[in-house]
């Protein structure tokens, strides 16, 4: 019989990387296989161990999971994916701590993998762009009888609205891109090492404004696999556990969208003041904001990482760009964000890098860009998704 008051039932016990970089011209497959095998070396798990798996790289840049699992040579007893989207990362993780919970696995692969420079034409926008084609218009808000084409026209239709409603703007947002890059020059796996000012932020092109080329992510290839097991058997492994203390699913509905919390008044948003009470996440870990060491955000453009600061209470509406400045969301500030470097410097792997980097860090092994004495971090979302984890 499972268990399901899954407060620390669950643990990260393995975690790894292929290589990141751009036009590495490697399937998506072999990718992954680098990822899992370093995952599983780190856990001192064997290939036979793993018996769950959870992908979030189906088409048109993964491959689905039942052709990993015959190309890896793998015997599932359980195995699901989503599609390519960073905000499935903690859903995936969630559903891995469930299976071990329920009894349907007892080490599951959670990952990504990604090969764009295998793709002919990226999901990035303009013709043959199979996302932003989907009914009823892309997962980033896409819509093309207006000419939102892109996930980048979605996150700037959200910095435009966030800049007239609260009075702040370009200059106060490059600080977001700016301590990411500090943090991926102390990164080695990094893309992304070259350290920039404001004025390089304010001089780089304008993709769709008002966001820079700065506040855009990477499009590189490369895959990250953590191992989820449950608490019990996380002691028998070769690395510390890292613990899930808490959870927090995806939202949907009329008062959603995708990088926008509820109030701000983007595509079908009605417009309100957003309150942000204490979410279902702090309660199961029975911990609130403050008791965060380090936040992780999926940071596919810069504005998202302000969404996140206030819809999780780390601020209120509106205070995101002061709470950003001078320091205080870099390594040595008061909350740390994407230490690796994110997706703007690090690498995009859909958010998946930051997982296997929050293990890191609650081990201590991220040298220069290590925190000191952290115990707690939380992965959360603009989407509103989120985890606790804890050494």
């Amino acid at each position: 019989m499972g268990n399901f008051d899954l407060k620390d039932r669950s643990a990260i016990v393995g975690v790894g990387n292929s290589v990141f970089g751009r036009r590495l011209m490697r399937s998506a497959i072999d990718l992954a296989c680098d990822a899992i095998t370093n995952a599983l070396a780190d856990a001192g798990l064997a290939r036979g161990d793993l018996d769950g798996m959870i992908v979030s790289f189906g088409s048109p840049i993964g491959a689905d999971s039942d052709t990993l699992a015959q190309v890896l040579g793998l015997k599932l007893r359980a195995y699901s994916q989503t599609w390519a989207h960073g905000r499935f990362t903690a859903s995936c993780i969630q559903w891995g701590a469930m299976m071990v919970n329920a009894g349907l696995a007892n080490a599951v692969a959670c990952l990504a993998a990604v090969s764009f420079s295998g793709l002919r034409r990226p999901m990035m926008g303009g013709s043959g762009d199979r996302e932003g084609a989907r009914e009823a218009g892309g997962g980033h808000g896409e819509d093309p009888v207006y000419g939102m084409t892109s996930p980048g026209a979605g996150a700037a239709l959200v910095a435009r609205r966030y800049f007239e409603r609260y009075g702040s703007g370009s200059r106060e947002l490059a600080a977001v891109p700016i301590a990411f890059r500090k943090h991926a020059s102390m990164n080695p796996g990094a893309i992304m090492r070259d350290v920039f000012d404001l004025e390089d932020h304010q001089r780089s092109r304008f993709v769709c404004e008002p966001l820079h080329l700065l506040d855009y992510c990477l499009i590189n290839d490369g895959a990250s696999c953590v191992i989820v097991t449950s608490a019990e058997r996380a002691r028998d492994c070769r690395q510390p556990a890292v613990y899930i203390s808490g959870m927090q699913g995806l939202p949907a509905g009329h008062d959603e969208f995708i990088w926008a919390y509820p109030g701000l008044g983007v595509a079908q948003q009605p417009t309100f003041e957003y309150q942000a009470e204490l979410q279902p996440v702090y309660k199961m870990a029975g911990i609130t904001p403050r008791d965060i060491d380090a936040l992780f955000t999926y940071d596919a453009f810069s504005i998202l990482a302000w969404i996140a600061l206030e819809r999780w209470g780390f601020c209120k509406p509106g205070e995101a760009a002061g709470f950003t400045q001078n320091g205080r969301i870099e390594i040595g500030g008061e909350l740390p964000m994407n230490t690796n470097g994110g997706l703007l410097s690090e690498g995009h792997i859909m958010g998946w890098n930051h997982q296997v980097e929050i293990v890191r860090q609650l081990r201590g092994e991220c040298g220069a860009r290590q925190i000191k004495q952290v115990e707690t971090i939380q992965w959360a979302n603009s989407y509103g998704d989120s985890l606790i984890y804890h050494r």
